[in-house]
């Protein structure tokens, strides 16, 4: 544990400008991000004495060991780069949210020729139009269902879209009304494009004037007595209607707003965010927290509008923003969202009136959420306590091992020889820090080989991290070390256990590796499969955990997990391999030139019946690479024809296929 004293920067030193600073700690990871107005006034706070400190601030600054600025000309850019840091480093000190799910969004792609309406997760696609989030699926594909008799816009797969275009017949949705049929040519893409772009306008809440349409048509459809088109005007009035009540009206003077709501104590904090658009609820999501740092609910206001919003623009932030308190610089962060969206934003408390009563609700959810966070994670908790410590009294280990590191083997036959390592820190998975080994050091099947190779190359970057801070020396590491740079370093920390697939003989290979690098200060055990023993260095008897052992459990759990890893990797190791063909030989023959050829010949097949003359008509093809290619092919042995699986018919391979995909590349080796 560091003294705050030792890093203290000299008087005069630090400057009375906006900046953002970064502490770091020995490791020279970077462990906190902070903004401010004036560095040298906020700077100082840190080093007075540890003891009038919060006790997460004096944490913090006893476990830095440096402390580094950069110098900004505006609040707004201390902001962005604040933003920008805490995005990229990481820092374990900072507030960071993560949301209790993952929440689905209604999406429609308009960057494709015939745009598709769809349920996406996960992060957001450029030229893609969002709504929501929305608490379940099942809700977006309800309100789906009703829009498409008004807006049949397509929504099936590229899959059936390119099945149903070379067959000529639409999907079911196409006959009953509920698709335009593109695929087809029944609407040309620019009406599609229209219908999809009517869809977005209608669910960003322009609903006024579109229903006040299709009622002055449906009265002149029955003036003029066409009474069939005029009910089917009616019934889409209903769908469209019944699809609005959905989301009720919350505000009435049809308010574009999010709601932002926090509800905290002493450990943790909820956020609850309501999306209000056209003055209904279009979305609802949640984060939780660790208050990792000293912050108040400004600063947590603060925090929840840097990530909810540091990633969007346009119409995406709203016109106005309603927070339960303001944070410190207000200004710096409403000139900041209007950057963003590209017009005025408002950022206030709700004083009096209809959004003051929604605010309540929305604080109101965010109670609810953090309730419900803390019963789950004090089981959790509770149980993933108690299996560290089964695993430290069982294993005669010093202390519970709050990093654990397990390390796996997969090949097929000695084939595509590969290793896992996964990671899980207070009993749970991290899988950012998860790693993945290919076996260089020999060919064939050999798990004990395998095992001490794969733990001396992760304990050998270990002993390079700790060689850059100077606490360890040793001669026979080459090689020049990349600059700190100050992110997460891939195997900066040592575990306090290493868990190996295996019985006595992968673990004695694990334990002869970290003896041979004079790595003294990590416990190493094996988990054998057949009855669930955990093998220890030099024994010759197993640990025999009882079955309802949560501490056995957990280290199911690891072994398991890092057996999927690897056979995951080794899986696609082998599919890329089987994929290969002739043409993925031929030195200098790019993706681009490979796939020309193909498209130009038609097939690998009457490629390989070419003359040299003809392949040097292929535009970008020379005539050292086309007798590059006709050797390679030449010295390849022909593939039988391909099978299709479902039906068993023998593909021809004529048709012209893209470099890759041909039937032909799974077999030709």
């Amino acid at each position: 544990m560091a003294d705050p004293s030792s890093y203290r920067p000299k008087p005069g030193q630090i400057p009375d400008s906006p900046g953002v600073y970064k502490f770091r700690d020995e490791h020279r990871r970077v462990i906190y991000v902070g903004k401010a107005k004036s560095l040298r006034q906020r700077l100082a706070n840190y080093f007075q004495d540890v003891a009038g400190l919060h006790p997460r601030t004096a944490t913090m600054v006893t476990t830095a060991a440096s402390v580094e600025w950069t110098v900004v000309s505006t609040e707004v850019e201390a902001l962005q780069l604040e933003y920008s840091w805490i995005k990229e480093f990481d820092p374990r000190f900072n507030v960071k949210y993560r949301d209790d799910k993952s929440y689905p969004s209604l999406a429609v792609t308009m960057n494709e020729e015939y745009p598709r309406v769809q349920v996406m997760r996960g992060p957001k696609k450029k030229g893609v139009r969002y709504f929501g989030p929305y608490g379940h699926a099942w809700a977006i594909r309800e309100t789906v269902d009703l829009m498409l008799r008004v807006f049949p816009v397509r929504t099936c797969s590229a899959g059936v879209f390119k099945r149903s275009a070379q067959i000529g017949r639409p999907c079911l949705l196409g006959y009953i009304g509920k698709c335009s049929a593109p695929c087809v040519g029944r609407v040309t893409p620019e009406e599609h494009r229209e219908l999809a772009e009517d869809f977005c306008d209608f669910m960003a809440g322009r609903t006024g004037t579109y229903l006040s349409r299709l009622e002055k048509d449906m009265h002149e459809a029955a003036e003029e007595m066409e009474y069939e088109k005029a009910a089917r005007l009616r019934d889409d009035i209903g769908a469209l209607r019944r699809a609005m009540e959905k989301n009720a009206v919350v505000l009435a003077d049809a308010t574009d707003a999010d709601l932002i709501a926090v509800a905290e104590d002493e450990l943790e904090a909820a956020v609850q965010i309501f999306h209000v658009r056209g003055g209904r609820v279009r979305g609802q999501r949640g984060w939780v927290t660790d208050k990792v740092e000293a912050v108040d609910t400004a600063g947590l206001v603060e925090h929840a509008l840097q990530q909810l919003y540091g990633e969007e623009s346009g119409e995406s932030v709203p016109k106005e923003v309603l927070v339960p308190a303001l944070p410190e610089d207000t200004l710096a962060l409403g000139q900041w969202l209007a950057e963003r969206r590209g017009s005025q934003v408002s950022l206030r408390i709700p004083q009096r009136g209809d959004k003051k009563s929604l605010m309540e609700t929305v604080h109101r959810n965010a109670q609810q959420s953090l309730a419900l966070h803390k019963t789950k994670r004090a089981s959790d908790l509770t149980t993933r306590s108690r299996a560290l410590e089964e695993i430290a009294e069982a294993l005669d280990l010093d202390s519970a091992p709050l990093r654990i590191e397990c390390f796996d083997i997969s090949h097929l036959q000695g084939d595509d020889v590969v290793a896992s390592m996964v990671v899980f820190e207070d009993g749970l998975a991290r899988k950012s820090e998860y790693r993945r080994f290919q076996i260089k050091s020999f060919e064939g099947q050999d798990d004990v080989r395998s095992m001490h190779e794969v733990v001396s190359r992760r304990f050998r970057r270990y002993l390079q991290e700790k060689l850059k801070t100077g606490e360890w020396d040793a001669e026979e590491e080459g090689g020049e070390v990349a600059e700190d740079d100050g992110r997460p370093k891939r195997f900066a920390y040592p575990p306090q256990l290493v868990v190996v697939d295996g019985g006595q003989l992968q673990v004695a290979a694990a334990k002869r590796a970290l003896e041979e690098l004079g790595v003294d200060d990590v416990a190493v055990c094996g988990l054998a499969k057949r009855l669930e023993e955990v093998w220890l260095p030099g024994e010759d008897d197993p640990v025999v955990l009882p079955r309802t052992s949560e501490g056995l459990y957990l280290l199911q759990r690891v072994r398991d997990e890092a057996h999927r890893f690897a056979i995951q990797y080794q899986r696609n190791k082998r599919g890329k391999r089987l994929k290969s063909g002739p043409l993925d030989e031929v030195p200098g023959l790019g993706e681009s030139r490979k796939q020309a050829l193909v498209k130009h010949f038609g097939s690998v097949k009457k490629l390989r019946q070419a003359t040299i003359d003809q392949i040097c008509e292929v535009p970008g093809i020379g005539r050292k690479t086309a007798e590059t290619v006709a050797a390679a092919l030449a010295g390849a042995v022909p593939a039988g024809p391909a099978v299709n699986t479902a039906t068993g018919e023998i593909i021809e391979d004529e048709t012209p296929a893209p470099a890759g995909t041909s039937s032909e590349r799974g077999t030709e080796q």
